[in-house]
């Protein structure tokens, strides 16, 4: 008998593992008490995870498959992953086990040590889901020093020759990032977000409760997007080429009190569980826009393309070239603490308020909030990167380790030193006041950088910059911003330092 083990997160039903009925195989699933409290998750991540699970349980068992399945509050689901393997090869009399290759270190190591143990033959299978191998986007940049996603993602364009003509890219420019970045002010009319299916996702919800699984974040059923089976997740990307695709690039970096989707499509989630593919993906919509090419601006169709044959292919090469150290990464010498109020929302800034809101209601925020909100505020106050990244982990439903980490530790806190992004992506209220309506009826004056009233983010970032200087002294992309910091009159700028340090100090005051 062979055992092959699944992940929570390798659900591909068009692996070529499942193409045939083998009669001597037996595949498990376990809802693990490890998986779900080595960082704690959003309550709505963990339920979108163990519905997706069981749907795709079932869907092999419909197909003829032998299935183990243990649930959140078997047995087996406080035991660790290793621990249940070893139960199972003895009890099962298992003859061989085999296993897709995790996604994340920390779990690729424990099976890699299991296989050393367990004296049976074992083999591992790529989770045919990515579109580069591991160790592709190393081999690219060998030599070279610095990876710059720009060139990579020209790279894919011609590997897999999307959105390309005769060897060059369509409309004659591979990038239209400049064209991606428009305020949205109420128009264009944005549809509803697509309505998941939400059958049987209560009965995991009050599994976990009953698991007494510690957990942040909100459940409702109302404000629950998660597609827990392929087909579903297939509606959902349909629904995003024939509602939501044609302002995409548009306004893709904006943000609004009133929307909180725009005209995101929200299938990272799908994604990262590898319900849908990202070479499918990529081809439904490109295909789309082929179909509607008077309704379709090429420019918003590459700004998404970008986003999943780019960044998400160069997150995953950067993990696993710079895994296991990276995780340890502290280029800036951060060391506060998160506050408190990334777990309430309750702050006076209205963009924080927002944002964290926003994510602790769905379990989701588009990039720019994660990127320019979020993740800009945590490191104007300087926190530790493994404050920012146990949150980030936690409260995203997308949030797998090897897509977080680079981004969190590498692009927003710029931990790494410069790795992924040639400089920090930190900024004052003046951005966030040109991508979205945030500053609007806020508590504090995005123009003011002291007194009272003083929008935090001007202070912070003129202190941040201060504080920062010899980290960037070599950095020709921060070189103007230190020129505009020295112009500063001594006199406000300790004023500025001042301000920004009560804030620092106590950052929930505020």
């Amino acid at each position: 008998m062979k055992l092959r083990l699944i992940l929570g997160d390798q659900l591909n039903i068009n692996h070529s593992w499942f193409k045939e009925k083998e009669e001597d195989t037996l595949y498990v699933l376990i809802e693990l008490h490890q998986e779900a409290q080595y960082v704690v998750h959003h309550i709505q991540k963990i339920v979108a995870f163990f519905s997706a699970m069981r749907h795709f349980s079932q869907q092999l068992k419909n197909a003829g498959h032998a299935v183990m399945y243990f649930d959140i509050n078997s047995e087996a689901s406080k035991k660790t992953l290793s621990e249940n393997l070893k139960i199972l090869i003895k009890e099962k009399n298992i003859s061989k086990f085999e296993y897709l290759l995790p996604d994340e270190h920390r779990l690729d190591r424990e099976l890699h040590l299991f296989c050393e143990q367990i004296g049976i033959p074992t083999a591992s299978y790529d989770t045919e889901h990515f579109l580069t191998e591991r160790n592709e986007l190393e081999k690219f940049f060998e030599g070279k020093k610095q990876l710059i996603m720009e060139y990579f993602y020209r790279y894919m364009r011609k590997k897999y020759d999307l959105l390309m003509y005769q060897d060059k890219p369509l409309g004659g420019q591979w990038n239209y990032d400049k064209n991606n970045r428009k305020k949205w002010k109420e128009t264009p009319a944005i549809p509803p977000p697509f309505d998941t299916d939400k059958e049987g996702v209560e009965a995991v919800h009050e599994a976990v409760v009953k698991a007494n699984i510690k957990t942040i974040g909100r459940f409702d059923l109302e404000q629950y997007f998660f597609p827990s089976s392929r087909s579903e997740a297939i509606a959902q990307l349909h629904y995003f080429c024939e509602h939501l695709l044609v302002h995409f690039g548009d306004y893709q970096d904006a943000m609004h009190t009133q929307q909180r989707n725009l005209f995101h499509s929200r299938i990272s989630f799908a994604l990262n569980s590898k319900i849908l593919r990202p070479l499918e993906v990529l081809e439904t919509v490109i295909d789309h826009y082929h179909k509607n090419p008077d309704e379709i601006e090429l420019s918003q169709v590459e700004g998404f393309v970008r986003q999943i044959l780019g960044w998400r292919e160069y997150m995953r090469g950067i993990y696993w070239r710079e895994m296991p150290a990276y995780k340890n990464n502290n280029h800036l010498d951060n060391f506060n603490k998160l506050p408190d109020f990334y777990w309430t929302a309750a702050t006076k800034m209205n963009c924080l308020k927002s944002s964290i809101t926003d994510s602790l209601e769905t379990a989701y925020a588009h990039h720019i909030q994660r990127l320019m909100i979020t993740g800009n505020f945590a490191l104007l106050i300087q926190c530790h990167p493994d404050e920012v990244d146990n949150w980030y982990l936690g409260i995203y439903a997308d949030a797998i380790e090897w897509v977080q980490l680079p981004n969190t530790r590498g692009m927003s806190q710029w931990a790494d030193g410069g790795i992924v992004a040639t400089k920090p992506y930190v900024s004052s209220g003046a951005y966030i006041h040109k991508m979205s309506n945030y500053c609007t009826g806020c508590h504090y004056d995005r123009t003011k950088r002291t007194g009272e009233n003083a929008c935090p983010f001007n202070s912070l970032y003129c202190n941040f910059l201060d504080d920062k200087k010899e980290h960037f002294s070599k950095n020709n992309r921060m070189a103007m911003m230190l020129r505009l910091l020295d112009k500063i009159p001594e006199m406000e700028r300790a004023e500025i330092k001042k301000r920004a340090l009560s804030i620092i100090q106590n950052p929930d005051a505020y």
